[in-house]
């Protein structure tokens, strides 16, 4: 050891040797705490629907898990909405919550029982999500055995009033007491057993989409744990191959008066602004590797055209994150794996997270950082270069595609122009060979390997247009023109006219037609 660094050291043994230990003080938590895990946790307001069918699914699991839903039975979810009195009830069939643990269990900050275990929810702030959205939080809950439902009530507006109050230090725990009321109370058409979430006075954010029916059904389509649509080909499939990995716990989640539960957004044709439609035409699987040589996640992909982003109005671009079969973030997620972040929202596909040591953050817009995370993220890089790779592809397809058009609306236009008989000799000639030029360039594009999975269609077409060309320039096709009634000497006059309309216009189409009513007055 250094002369420096000895002095260093006995200098610290000192220090150590003289100091004395303090407690420290009153240790303050402020009602702030309870602004942090409300309203301002998340950034859209309604992720309060994803944390109570969240915490419902959660339920249902541990209902089956007890004996008291069998496998047969759907776990159920019903969000009622009334407009008129401003309130949402979110009501599931789950394990519900008895009465000696329910007022602990619904004011508890964090800590939650969930953690350590198969759940989805684990940090016991998600009950929380409406104390920011309504006037007053209701929850209640019964468990078969109960005479009574169990009943906790919020009062909201008191709570944001004392949150605004700088005066105010109410510790959050005192805060708490003053803000809820428990009770047990006569429910006469209560379920034996349930839980009910209800949102009070609904406040007015973002269009009012917080009481829209239509609103809060698209959400959990995507989000929540819910089945595809019958109706969609690869659902079956989809549902079969996750199944091995992940417990999907689908729940019936039915929405206002609809007579259909929640699908998934999923579809086999979407139609785009009348224009074009989205086809999906395949689907792949990726099993990804833990760092334990166990499987950390399944991702999935519909393959289609990648003839450009897919719109948003499909509620289901973007490769996205999954755990428990709840969406972790939104469809920009995963949009660093991509060369080019544009191919994302081109891409239909989902990433179930299997690895529990990948843990979705307070806000479950993304994951925790660790090394299972960077695992994962670099298994997919591979699936992202894949579909970066369709998309070019795709974009030089339709490139040749559009190429072998345009020569073979050339083609046909000049066949036209030919069979019209009103070009002299010299420009049928003329007209003819840039037709050859153009079914050569048409040949030279069917023959690319990029599209050899319609070569066949394609040499069918030239071969058509080929058959038409020579037809046009026999000589029988020139006979039925009216010019050939005409003295050769006019005659030669009108053709040396039309082949200066064509030559000066810019649009052959335009001067055929015209030529053709000049023609009409000669019969």
């Amino acid at each position: 050891m250094s002369t420096r660094a000895g002095v260093v050291g006995r200098a610290m043994r000192g220090v150590r040797q003289t100091a004395n230990r303090h407690e420290l003080p009153e240790i303050v938590i402020g009602k702030d705490v309870l602004e942090l895990v409300s309203s301002a946790m998340y950034v859209d307001p309604m992720t309060v629907y994803r944390e109570y069918v969240q915490n419902a699914a959660d339920a249902v699991d541990a209902a089956r898990a007890a004996g008291a839903l069998t496998a047969a039975e759907l776990g159920r979810v019903h969000i009622a909405i009334d407009r008129d009195k401003r309130t949402v009830r979110i009501r599931d069939n789950g394990c519900g919550v008895p009465f000696q643990d329910f007022g602990r269990t619904l004011t508890a900050l964090g800590g939650s029982a969930k953690r350590g275990m198969l759940t989805r929810g684990f940090r016991g702030v998600g009950r929380l999500a409406g104390l920011g959205y309504a006037k007053e939080l209701v929850f209640r809950s019964r468990v078969p055995g109960e005479d009574r439902v169990s009943e906790l009530r919020w009062d909201c507006r008191s709570l944001r009033a004392a949150l605004r109050d700088a005066s105010n230090d109410t510790s959050v725990a005192e805060l708490i007491r003053r803000l809820t009321t428990l009770e047990r109370v006569v429910i006469d058409d209560a379920p034996e057993r349930f839980f009910d979430v209800e949102m009070r006075g609904v406040i007015r954010v973002r269009n009012d989409r917080l009481m829209s029916a239509l609103a809060i059904s698209e959400y959990l389509s995507q989000v929540g744990p819910v089945p595809f649509s019958p109706t969609f080909r690869f659902g079956a499939e989809l549902e079969e191959t996750l199944s091995r990995h992940v417990d999907l716990g689908n729940l019936d989640i039915r929405v206002g008066d609809a007579m259909e539960p929640v699908y998934r957004p999923h579809r086999d044709i979407y139609g785009v602004d009348g224009k074009r439609k989205v086809k999906f035409d395949s689907l792949s699987f990726v099993e990804i590797p833990g760092i334990d040589c166990d499987v950390a996640g399944v991702a999935w992909v519909l393959h289609h055209e990648y003839e450009g982003a897919v719109p948003t109005a499909t509620l289901s671009k973007g490769l996205r994150l999954r755990t428990g079969n709840i969406q972790v973030g939104n469809h920009v997620v995963l949009e660093d794996l991509f060369s080019e972040p544009r191919f994302n929202s081109w891409s239909v596909g989902e990433v179930h997270v299997i690895d529990r040591r990948i843990v979705p953050n307070g806000r479950r817009d993304d994951f925790e950082q660790n090394a299972h995370l960077d695992n994962l993220l670099n298994y997919l890089a591979p699936t992202a270069r894949d579909i970066a790779r369709r998309c070019r592809t795709g974009s030089v397809r339709r490139k040749w595609e559009r190429e072998f058009e345009k020569h073979a609306q050339s083609v046909d236009e000049t066949t036209g122009i030919i069979a019209q008989g009103s070009a002299s000799r010299r420009k049928r000639q003329s007209l003819a060979l840039s037709a050859e030029q153009g079914l050569l360039r048409m040949r030279k594009v069917a023959s690319m390997d990029l599209l050899a999975d319609s070569a066949s269609e394609r040499t069918r077409r030239i071969e058509i247009l080929r058959e038409g060309l020579s037809a046009a320039m026999n000589d029988d096709a020139v006979a039925s023109s009216p010019l050939v009634r005409l003295p050769a000497a006019q005659r030669k006059r009108y053709e040396h006219f039309f082949d200066l309309v064509y030559e000066c216009s810019v649009n052959r189409s335009a001067a055929k037609a015209l030529i053709d009513r000049i023609l009409l007055q000669l019969k």
